[in-house]
C-alpha cells in the first residue's frame, strides 16, 4: 500500500497522486515524503515527461504532517533527539527544494520541468507547504475548501519551509495573518492573498495546460531570481525595519511572552530574511527544532491536536452502544442558553423544537438565530437560502406535545430544582419511552435532578458554556444511575453539533465550574488581602490567563457569584471555605455593582458597557498595601487554585481521563493553553517541584492549598500523570 501513485498520460504529463489508505484526509508521513521523492526522480529523469502535476484522490488535498512522525524522529534519535528532528525536517526541505528546482541548471535556472500543484479542497499545514515549492498552484472552486498555515495554533510553526517561503513571496506583513494567527481562507481569498495563483473549475486540467505551456521564465521562483528584494523590505531596510518592530510588539502584546512558538518563529523570519534562501531553510530547521524540543509546544500539540481530536472521534463513548445521532431535539427554555442550542442543533441539521412558558418568548428564542445568521450574511459567510434552511428546522412553541418524537430533550429552564423537576414530568408524559433526557446545569447535582425522572437511566447533564455558539466544550455529566446509552447519545449529539466533549461523573460543580470558581475567588481574597487589583489581573495574563480573576467576575456577573455563593454555604454549612470571598462579593452586590451588565463591577465601564479600567472606589474598602508581594507568588496562587482541584476531581473520580482533564481545562475556561492543560502543567514543573509550592503556599495562606495525596505520592514515585494515568494505560 502505498500514499503516493505515479502515472504518465498520453501527452507526457506525470500525474502524482496522494491518496492515503485508510484516511479520509491525507496526512504526510515519512515514509509518504520518500515515495514522493522518488516519483519525482522518476520524473526528472524521464525525457518523456514534459511536466508533474501533484494532486489528491481525495475530495481534500491534504490535512497536514502527521505529529506522531515528529515524536518517531526524536525517539529514534536516541541520546540526540534534536539532532535527529532536525536531520528529519533538512530531508523534508531536501525533497521540496528538489521540487521547485525541478532538474534546472543552477547557474542558468534553465531547463527545469513544471511541477503544479491541483488542490481539489482543502490544504493545510503541510498540504499548503509542499504546493509551496511548486512552480504554480491551481485550487478547486470550491468555497468549502479551507486553505492556510494553522500550525501556531496547537504550539508550533510551518517547518516545512511554509514560513520562508510565504515571507519571501508576501513579505513579513502580508505573511503575518497567516503565520501568526493561524488564518485559512477560501480557494478565492486564497488567491487575492497571493497563497495560490489560480482558482478553477477542473484544478488538474488547468494545471496541465499551464504545464504543457510553461516557459523555463515560469518555473524561477523570485527569491532565486538575481536581485531579489523581499516584498515590504527586508529588516534592514527603512521600511522593512518599521514592519518587523510592529511585529515584535504585536506578538509580545498578543502572547505576553508565554508561547514560545510564535517567537521562535518570528526568529525564524527576522533572522531568514537577512540571509540566501538556502540557508534561511536551515534557519527554520533549527527554530523548529527548537520549539519541538520545548515541552509546552509537545503539551499543546498533545492536547490541542491529537487529545482534542481522540475525544472528539469518541475515546471515550461507551463501545458496545450502536449509533445515537439525534433527528429531532426539543428544547425547554428559549432564553439565551436555549436559544443558543437551538442554534447550533438546527445548524447541525437537526430538527428543533424549542419550548417556554409564553409563544413570544419562545418566537425570541428563534430570532436569536435569525439574528446570528443575519451578522453571518453580512460577513459573506452564508446565504439567505441557508438561513431559510436553518430557520425553517426550528418550531417555536409552547405546546408539550410537539415534543413527540423527539429522541433527546435538553433541559435548559431557570437553575430551581422545582422547576426542572416540573417541566421533567411534564416532558416524559409526551416523549417515547427511549428519548433521553439532558438538564443543561452549571451547578445542581445530576443524580438529585434525576430523582424526578421516571428514566433516571436515561436522565444525563449536558453542560454548555457561554455563550453556545462561540464556546467549544460541552461537559457531559453522569449521574449515579445513568446509563450507557445515554452517555452515548450525549457524545453523539455533542459530535454532530461540532463541539468538543468530556465526560465527568456528578459531583458539587462538577469539573469546570470546580475548578474556575477556585481561581475567581483567590482574586477576589487577594483584593480583601490588599494586593493591587491591577497586579492580580496582570500576573493573571503574564501567565497565560485569557481573563484576570475580577474581570472574569465582571463577566459572569457579581449576582451569580453571591448565589452560587449562598447555595454552597448552605449545602456545606461549617464547612464552607470562603466567607473571606463572601466579604467583598457581597459588599459589591449591596453597592449594586453586578459586573459588566450593570456596566458597573471590579471595573469601571463607560455608557456602552465597554471597560475603562479598574474602579477606583475598590480601594476606598479594601486599601491597598504598602507592601505588595511578587508577580510570581500572585501567578502561583492563581494556578494552584485550579490545578488543585483538577487533581482532586481525578484523585475523586470525577474526572475519568486526564486528557478531559486538560482538553476541558483550555476549551471550557481558557486554562493557560501554552501549559497543555493543569495536568499537563504539573508533568511539566514536576510532582516534586508541585509539592514543594503547594506546601509553602499551604503555611502562607491555608489549607485550601494542601497538597493532594495523589500528588504527593507521585513526588515520591517520580511519576507523571501522562506517564501513570496514560489513556492506553488505561484502556489495556
Amino acid at each position: 500500500m502505498t500514499d503516493f501513485t505515479y502515472a504518465v498520460d498520453a501527452d507526457g504529463v506525470a500525474i502524482i497522486t496522494w491518496d492515503v489508505p485508510g484516511k479520509s484526509m491525507n496526512v504526510m508521513s515519512l515514509e509518504g515524503f520518500r515515495e514522493l521523492d522518488t516519483h519525482i526522480d522518476t520524473a526528472l529523469a524521464d525525457d518523456a515527461v514534459k511536466g508533474v502535476i501533484i494532486t489528491s484522490a481525495k475530495k481534500d488535498f491534504a490535512g497536514g504532517m502527521d505529529l506522531n512522525v515528529l515524536a518517531k524522529m526524536k525517539a529514534d534519535a536516541g541520546d540526540e533527539p534534536a539532532r535527529g528532528l532536525f536531520d528529519g525536517v533538512m530531508m523534508m526541505h531536501g525533497v521540496l527544494r528538489k521540487i521547485e528546482r525541478a532538474g534546472m541548471d543552477p547557474k542558468t535556472l534553465k531547463g527545469g520541468k513544471p511541477i503544479a500543484a491541483a488542490l481539489p479542497g482543502t490544504a493545510v499545514g503541510i498540504g499548503l507547504e509542499l504546493p509551496l515549492a511548486c512552480h504554480r498552484i491551481f485550487a478547486a472552486n470550491n468555497p468549502k475548501a479551507r486553505i492556510g498555515l494553522p500550525e501556531i495554533k496547537v504550539g508550533i510553526f510551518p517547518g516545512g519551509g511554509g514560513t520562508t517561503r510565504l515571507v519571501r513571496k508576501l513579505g513579513a506583513m502580508g505573511a503575518s495573518p497567516y503565520l501568526l494567527e493561524g488564518k485559512l481562507v477560501e480557494p478565492a481569498k486564497a488567491k487575492a492573498a497571493g497563497l495560490i495563483d489560480e482558482v478553477a473549475d477542473d484544478p488538474v486540467a488547468a494545471a496541465k495546460d499551464w504545464v504543457l505551456n510553461a516557459k523555463d521564465a515560469d518555473l524561477v521562483k523570485p527569491w532565486d531570481q538575481k536581485g531579489y528584494k523581499m516584498p515590504g523590505g527586508a529588516p534592514y531596510h527603512p521600511a522593512g525595519f518599521m514592519t518587523f518592530l510592529g511585529a515584535n510588539a504585536m506578538v509580545n502584546g498578543k502572547t505576553q511572552g508565554v508561547y514560545p512558538a510564535a517567537k521562535a518563529l518570528l526568529s525564524a523570519v527576522y533572522e531568514g530574511a537577512l540571509v540566501p534562501f538556502d540557508t534561511a531553510l536551515k534557519i527554520e530547521a533549527r527554530w523548529f527544532t527548537n520549539i519541538m524540543m520545548n515541552p509546552s509546544s509537545a503539551a499543546m500539540i498533545r492536547s490541542l491536536f491529537l487529545n482534542k481530536e481522540a475525544l472528539e472521534k469518541g475515546a471515550v463513548r461507551p463501545r458496545d452502544v450502536p449509533d445515537q445521532s439525534v433527528k429531532k431535539v426539543g428544547i425547554l427554555g428559549a432564553g439565551m442558553m436555549g436559544a443558543g442550542i437551538a442554534y447550533v442543533s438546527a445548524m447541525a441539521g437537526i430538527e428543533v423544537v424549542l419550548i417556554d412558558a409564553a409563544q413570544d418568548a419562545a418566537e425570541r428564542g428563534k430570532a436569536y438565530s435569525e439574528g446570528l445568521l443575519d451578522k453571518a450574511i453580512s460577513r459573506k459567510k452564508s446565504t439567505e437560502e441557508k438561513k431559510a434552511e436553518v430557520l425553517g428546522r426550528i418550531t417555536p412553541t409552547t405546546d408539550y406535545a410537539a415534543l413527540e418524537g423527539c429522541d433527546l430533550i435538553v433541559e435548559a429552564v431557570f437553575e430551581d430544582p422545582k422547576v426542572k423537576a416540573e417541566v421533567t414530568a411534564r416532558t416524559e408524559a409526551v416523549v417515547g419511552a427511549d428519548c433521553i433526557f439532558a438538564t443543561n446545569t452549571s451547578t445542581l447535582p445530576i443524580s438529585e435532578l434525576a430523582k424526578a425522572s421516571k428514566r433516571p437511566e436515561q436522565f444525563i447533564g449536558i453542560h454548555f458554556f457561554s455563550p453556545v455558539d462561540k464556546m467549544l466544550l460541552v461537559e457531559i455529566i453522569k449521574g449515579k444511575e445513568t446509563g450507557d446509552r445515554a452517555v452515548a447519545k450525549a457524545l453523539d449529539y455533542v459530535r454532530q453539533i461540532r463541539k468538543t466533549p468530556i465526560v465527568v461523573n456528578d459531583a458539587r460543580f462538577f469539573y469546570a465550574n470546580r475548578c474556575i470558581i477556585p481561581y475567581i475567588n483567590e482574586g477576589v481574597r487577594m483584593v480583601a488581602e490588599g494586593v493591587e487589583p491591577a497586579l492580580i489581573e496582570n500576573a493573571a495574563k503574564l501567565v497565560g490567563m485569557p481573563l484576570g480573576p475580577l474581570q472574569l467576575v465582571d463577566e459572569t456577573s457579581i449576582d451569580l457569584g453571591v448565589k452560587i455563593a449562598k447555595a454552597t454555604k448552605a449545602a456545606m454549612g461549617d464547612a464552607y471555605p470562603d466567607d473571606a470571598v463572601d466579604e467583598v462579593l457581597f459588599w459589591m452586590y449591596d453597592q449594586g455593582r453586578l459586573g459588566r451588565k450593570s456596566k458597573s463591577g471590579f471595573y469601571a465601564y463607560d455608557e456602552k458597557g465597554k471597560r475603562i479600567g479598574l474602579w477606583e472606589g475598590l480601594a476606598a474598602q479594601y486599601p491597598v498595601a504598602e507592601d505588595q508581594p511578587d508577580v510570581t507568588e500572585v501567578q502561583h496562587r492563581l494556578l494552584f487554585a485550579q490545578v488543585l482541584e483538577a487533581v482532586r476531581a481525578l484523585e475523586d473520580g470525577v474526572l475519568m481521563d486526564i486528557r478531559e482533564g486538560d482538553v476541558g481545562a483550555i476549551l471550557g475556561w481558557g486554562f493557560a493553553p501554552w501549559s497543555g492543560g493543569p495536568l499537563s502543567w504539573l508533568d511539566m514543573i514536576g510532582a516534586a517541584k508541585a509539592v514543594e509550592l503547594c506546601d509553602a503556599l499551604t503555611e502562607a495562606y491555608g489549607a485550601r492549598f494542601t497538597t493532594p495525596k495523589l500528588l504527593r505520592e507521585m513526588a515520591e514515585k517520580g511519576e507523571t500523570f501522562y506517564t501513570r494515568f496514560a489513556p492506553e494505560r488505561k484502556a489495556a
